[in-house]
């Protein structure tokens, strides 16, 4: 078995509408108390996001609510829907923006690959391969 070569780090732009914007804001910055580093995560995010009014978000945009079909760098498809954290229930497939993948799927569009950071801090690669709108 080889193992795969390292990938670059990949941070293309993100879109998010004004709504998602303002409410995540609000929660990155509630969890910076007891989830800092990944409160940290989803500010830098939000920072270096395109913010649009919510009527002209792409329909391929990762929002929350939407649920989105991924590539990771293990080859596995998995297919989740983007939610707040009271909202997660991973046997249901709805998983938290306030997660790595999470943090990293929103903003995304159809195509776009993006590198992360897991819990165990080793990089990772995903790459959207369907979103559709909630």
């Amino acid at each position: 078995m080889t193992a795969l070569a390292p990938f670059n780090d990949l941070s293309p732009d993100i879109v998010l509408g004004e709504a998602d914007h303002r409410q995540l804001n609000i929660l990155a910055i509630a969890g910076l108390d007891h989830t800092p580093d990944q409160s940290d995560n989803l500010l830098y995010e939000l920072e270096r996001a395109r913010v649009v009014e919510d009527g002209a978000v792409p329909s391929d945009i990762v929002r929350m609510g939407s649920k989105v079909t991924y590539r990771t760098d293990s080859g596995q498809h998995p297919t989740v829907t983007l939610v707040y954290p009271a909202d997660a229930d991973i046997a249901r497939g709805r998983i938290s923006v306030m997660t790595p993948v999470g943090t990293a799927l929103i903003g995304l569009r159809k195509g776009q690959s993006i590198t992360w950071r897991g819990r165990d801090n080793r990089k990772h690669m995903l790459t959207v391969l369907n979103v559709a709108a909630p």
